[in-house]
């Protein structure tokens, strides 16, 4: 190559037309290329939440981040796992390859029901050239799924199906995540389709199988055959250049080849070794180095010497990180490389593709997996992690610091600087804004729900309560504690025997867990239904009370509703418990709940009810969202505050009297005070408060059950009533988890706060009810809390 190269400059210098000598021994030369292959294996369509029946299908394109429409991905394969159920009335037709777009759809089929389940079992794969990138992708690629819809029509006419789009969810794969990649991808859509789409996504690089002369080293070279002096040299310059060029491809194809090669062997054995089933390499090994190498130039004596010297290398582990090996080689050495690298790519991916085919469930419960436990590393960009201890005596008043202040005023601004909900908004700010400097480049797939806009997700400060220092671990390491929690603590296990021992029981025995959700004021049965269709994410085999007793009465007396609930809750429980126990031996019931707004009040209502005594016992996981579990003593919010003073002098109901302590001239003769004595939390497990600082219904302080400046400067009888019923709450919360002193009760403390941006200037954001409803009307926060502590909710 070097004699060449030397040949056609000494050349290059004649001043006549001998440039055609050159030209023709100027070799033609093949086109190398890569493409990008994305397989995508659809498992199942759950349906969560679908308020309308009818026809449904799942469209699927793929494109290129930084490309146009001429740059989609092709659907180059289409493998159906399992044939559809004979006789079946739930689907119709077959899938379709649109050329249009370039994109993918399923068959259509019909949901009917709730929590129901349609097979697809078939695998896509679309395939993205990479001629603009030279081997490896330098663009993120989209790949994009639209939920399409028709409405249920007879059979008779179900040909004239025409689906529209309802809805969209985009995933973006990251180049990082391209050079090979094997991940769990669920696909929800949006909060008004909540459905689940199991989906696994596998990509890996490859050989293209299309070929083709460069045109434009074609071109220079036929446009110097009749140019002569300095113009032919400089013909000849631009020859060499593209020569230069092409050879720098090459080696940048053959390095992707490479590491691709060794991204999908590792892949490879780890999914085998993780699912315990076996690949079939004997061929790869035995055979592969001997596949004949192509477009070799050199001389029968010198090709069996460098043929063994090449596959010699195939066999060990190059230095990716570097090309200087490369440059070692000859033009033909890569060229030979890289046809053998791409053979040896195409039967290592198709092999995948048989083993994937036969062991589909379960490597799509083993990367299911996976992705349930990365969440909380992912998910931490929106999260702040911190710990609290719990006091362990009688919260007493400040009325001390105020006798070292000089003057009111002095007193007043202290408190308003140092105001507990402006400090957690203004910490959330700060959090929010380092969130737009920072640049997210991880190698997994990245939600575009989530990431396609990161300044709009909610910031949610985790504040664990710690009943106890825990000096065994870092103070500095939060997670490291829910970790032991996780494993020790919230499972009840402290050695392998006891695991052996719950895990022969759970084979004979079943566990009942019911999660009762309560909404609030002049609510609906269905308000808290994102949170639900998480908790039925995380796990599936809970039943689930859409509480209704309440709906449209929630002007009444608190003691009327939490008598409802009581009753409606215990008829739903005894139901369960006999439909269960029909079955099998009932190894225990977890009973927990989820309220809004006074619905927690109410929750609290009920468990003090005598109808619940029996049933305290299997009390679990409380999750209370902007519940005001104080009352509202001490609401700074002046407009809800005159909004509550007309109801009660308009309507007078009683439920407002009794949220405000008016219900009785003496504060401890009042329903909040009275309930605050009854014993209504200390026999959850676990207790999350969710509060928002940007919430103008609900006090902050009342939400999070703790003091709040003006009570504890506040030396009046009603200062002190207040600071009675919390120490009353917190007396509930301290200590260990009852019926088992060795487990910790978890008690956590969650600001959510939203991005306000989004409510504009209307009125709902004026008097503060925007935040109170976005708990309702957003599952993104619910998603970050409840995928972070997974062992609270299942």
């Amino acid at each position: 190559m070097l004699r060449r190269v030397g040949w056609l400059i000494g050349l290059s210098s004649r001043r006549t037309l001998d440039a055609k000598p050159y030209i023709a021994k100027v070799k033609p030369v093949l086109m190398v290329d890569t493409v990008q292959e994305i397989a995508i294996y659809i498992h199942r369509f759950h349906n969560l939440d679908l308020f309308q029946q009818g026809w449904y299908q799942i469209k699927i394109t793929m494109r290129w981040e930084d490309g146009d429409d001429l740059t989609r991905g092709i659907p180059s394969r289409v493998v159906h796992y399992e044939a559809p159920e004979s006789g079946s009335n739930d689907s119709y037709g077959v899938w379709r390859i649109v050329d249009k777009d370039n994109s993918f759809l399923t068959e259509p089929f019909r949901i009917k029901y709730a929590r129901q389940d349609i097979r697809l079992c078939m695998m896509i794969s679309f395939t993205l050239p990479l001629k603009r990138y030279e081997g490896s992708a330098t663009s993120a690629a989209i790949l994009k799924f639209e939920l399409m819809y028709a409405p249920s029509i007879d059979n008779a006419s179900v040909k004239q199906l025409d689906a529209s789009p309802v809805s969209v969810h985009e995933f973006r794969i990251p180049p990082k995540a391209l050079t090979g990649l094997h991940s769990y991808c669920p696909v929800h859509f949006d909060t008004l389709h909540a459905v689940l789409v199991d989906v696994s996504v596998h990509i890996s690089v490859l050989k293209s199988a299309a070929y083709r002369r460069p045109a434009n080293l074609s071109s220079v070279v036929s446009n110097s055959r009749n140019v002569s002096g300095s113009s032919a040299a400089q013909s000849f310059k631009k020859a060499l250049d593209l020569l230069a060029s092409a050879d720098k491809r090459l080696m940048s194809f053959v390095k992707a080849l490479l590491g691709a090669r060794e991204t999908l062997l590792e892949e490879m054995q780890r999914l085998s070794k993780a699912i315990d089933q076996s690949i079939d390499l004997s061929d790869f090994v035995s055979n592969m180095n001997n596949v004949p190498l192509s477009n070799s130039t050199v001389d029968s004596s010198r090709q069996g010497k460098e043929q063994n010297s090449l596959e010699q290398k195939l066999n060990i582990t190059f230095d990716l990180a570097s090309d200087d090996w490369l440059h070692d080689l000859s033009k033909d050495h890569l060229s030979r490389l890289f046809h053998l690298l791409g053979t040896q790519l195409h039967y290592l991916w198709n092999t995948f593709l048989s083993f994937h085919r036969d062991n589909h469930t379960k490597l799509l419960e083993y990367l299911r997996d996976i992705w349930t436990k990365d969440r909380r590393a992912e998910w931490s960009i929106w999260m702040v992690y911190s710990k609290v201890e719990m006091p362990h005596h009688f919260i007493n008043s400040g009325m001390s610091d105020i006798l070292n202040q000089s003057a009111h005023k002095r007193v007043s601004s202290v408190l308003k600087l140092n105001e507990p909900a402006q400090v957690a908004a203004n910490r959330a700010e700060l959090h929010r804004r380092s969130i737009a400097q920072m640049r997210i480049n991880n190698r997994s797939i990245q939600d575009m729900h989530i990431l396609g806009d990161p300044m709009r997700v909610p910031i949610v400060i985790v504040e664990r309560v710690l009943n106890a220092p825990r000096r065994t671990l870092s103070d500095n390491s939060y997670l490291r504690n829910v970790d032991m929690l996780s494993k020790s603590v919230l499972n009840g296990q402290n050695d392998g025997t006891e695991n052996t021992k719950d895990a022969n029981s759970q084979q004979s025995s079943r566990e009942l867990k019911i999660v009762v959700f309560v909404h609030g004021f002049q609510g609906h049965h269905l308000d808290l239904r994102l949170v639900r269709n998480q908790w039925l994410l995380i796990d599936p085999k809970i039943e689930f009370l859409m509480s209704e007793a309440n709906e449209e009465r929630t002007h009444d007396d608190f003691r009327e509703m939490g008598q409802r609930l009581a009753q409606e809750v215990v008829s739903f429980l005894k139901r369960k418990k006999d439909k269960y126990a029909r079955h099998g031996h009932l190894k225990c019931i977890k009973l927990s709940f989820v309220g809004h707004s006074i619905g927690n009040v109410i929750i609290r209502t009920a468990i003090a009810d005598s109808l619940m005594e029996p049933y305290r016992k299997f009390l679990h996981t409380y999750l209370s969202l902007s519940g005001p579990h104080l009352g509202y003593l001490y609401s700074t919010n002046s407009l809800f505050n005159s909004g509550l003073w007309l109801l009660k002098k308009l309507k007078s109901t009683q439920v407002i009297h009794q949220l405000t302590l008016t219900d009785d001239p003496d504060l401890r003769h009042t329903f909040f005070f009275k309930l605050c004595k009854q014993k209504t939390l200390e026999n959850f497990k676990s207790i999350i408060l969710l509060s928002s600082p940007q919430d103008g219904y609900v006090p902050y302080h009342s939400a999070r059950i703790e003091s709040c400046q003006p009570a504890s400067f506040d030396t009046t009888k009603r200062g002190k009533a207040f600071l009675e019923m919390l120490n009353n709450c917190m007396d509930q919360i301290r200590g260990p988890a009852p019926g088992s002193p060795h487990q910790q009760r978890v008690f956590m403390r969650c600001d959510v706060n939203f991005d306000t941006t989004l409510y504009g200037r209307s009125l709902n954001s004026f008097i503060g009810r925007a935040a109170h409803i976005e708990f309702l009307e957003s599952d993104i926060f619910a998603r970050f809390i409840m995928w972070s502590f997974q062992d609270l909710f299942r």
